[in-house]
């Protein structure tokens, strides 16, 4: 236990839970006690879904991401869309145009070939539709036993343009808080597969890739002070992320944020709230509100952006933290979850 920094994270766990890898308040402890005081260093002190490295005069991204999702296959994707648009996603919320991946296959021992096949192709799909090439990889097998059939990893660079700085400490009181479109919806598409559950609407799942939405954002203007996609732990914790991150209160509306009708009501049925369910071709965006409507206009011309909407904005109260004004007229904290409220969906 050498060089722990106290207190001690997994507050009364002392072997690592499921929740650990959850994207809420015990992943945070994770990386703030074990992993960031073994590896700190300017890059990884920032905690953006990306690390910015300067390389022979120009600004890189890199970022890796692994994906354990149960089943390999769900509405509207797979385990392969979700490696490629996952990656992806986290170089353009730092502004990148991302350029290249590699990718890491960790095999269960009797995984079909046709399935593993099939995989494959979509992810070569989802590469060119992102417009990025895989350019090296690894395979490993495990054991029979040892997996859920199959792991990825991917991990991604890609080039910053000049006059672009988009990081989570930048969020400014004035800034809009805008979303790119409904919450809720990748989270809810596995938990219906692998619950059985059945809805008059079949929910889908948004994975995407948004480098292309980004792309015309950064077309109206450098001044985005904020992007995150919220994936494990939804936008709660996004937005309660960037408030710890920039020192500032961020207000929700609760009546404005988007959530399918189908969503809404599969979360009532299995009492969890959308705010906390993850994505993965959805947005956040802080803007100054002088920017706003043309940013609006441009996310709402992109086909991944067309139910953009603005849910909130960054204030100078109650710094750290995110509240949100309820449709009755009060007022509720939005706080970070503890451990998971979905496990194993990206």
């Amino acid at each position: 236990m050498d060089g722990w920094v106290c207190p001690l994270p997994l507050r009364d766990h002392p072997n690592v839970i499921l929740g650990h890898g959850g994207g809420g308040k015990l992943s945070s402890e994770l990386v703030e006690h074990i992993f960031l005081p073994a590896f700190r260093n300017d890059a990884l002190q920032n905690l953006g879904d990306s690390a910015v490295v300067h390389i022979g005069g120009q600004r890189l991204a890199m970022s890796t991401d692994s994906f354990v999702v149960r089943p390999l296959f769900f509405p509207g994707g797979s385990i392969g869309e979700l490696a490629i648009n996952g990656t992806v996603n986290d170089l353009a919320m730092s502004g990148a145009t991302p350029l290249y991946l590699s990718v890491g296959f960790i095999v269960e021992e009797g995984l079909p070939i046709a399935t593993l096949g099939t995989i494959v192709e979509r992810m070569a799909a989802a590469a060119r539709a992102a417009g990025v090439d895989l350019v090296t990889g690894d395979t490993k097998v495990v054991d029979k036993g040892h997996g859920d059939g199959l792991y990825v990893n991917t991990t991604g660079i890609g080039l910053i343009p000049p006059g672009v700085n988009i990081a989570p400490q930048n969020a400014r009181p004035g800034d809009v808080v805008i979303v790119s479109g409904s919450l809720g919806d990748h989270g809810m598409a596995v938990m219906s597969v692998r619950e059985g559950l059945e809805f008059e609407t079949q929910i889908v799942s948004d994975s995407a890739p948004l480098n292309g939405l980004v792309a015309a954002l950064l077309n109206v203007t450098p001044h985005i002070h904020v992007l995150r996609d919220p994936t494990r732990g939804g936008a709660a914790s996004s937005l309660n992320e960037i408030a710890k991150a920039s020192g500032a209160g961020i207000v929700l509306e609760e009546r404005a944020i988007p959530v399918k009708p189908a969503v809404r009501a599969a979360c009532e049925l299995l009492g969890m709230d959308p705010l906390y369910v993850a994505n993965e071709g959805k947005l956040i965006a802080m803007v100054p509100r002088e920017y706003a409507d043309a940013v609006l206009e441009a996310m709402r011309a992109h086909v991944f952006g067309a139910e953009a909407t603005i849910i909130g904005q960054v204030v100078e109260s109650h710094r750290g933290v995110v509240v949100a004004k309820t449709g009755i007229g009060g007022t509720r904290v939005v706080d970070m979850q503890i451990g998971e409220q979905l496990p194993r969906i990206c």
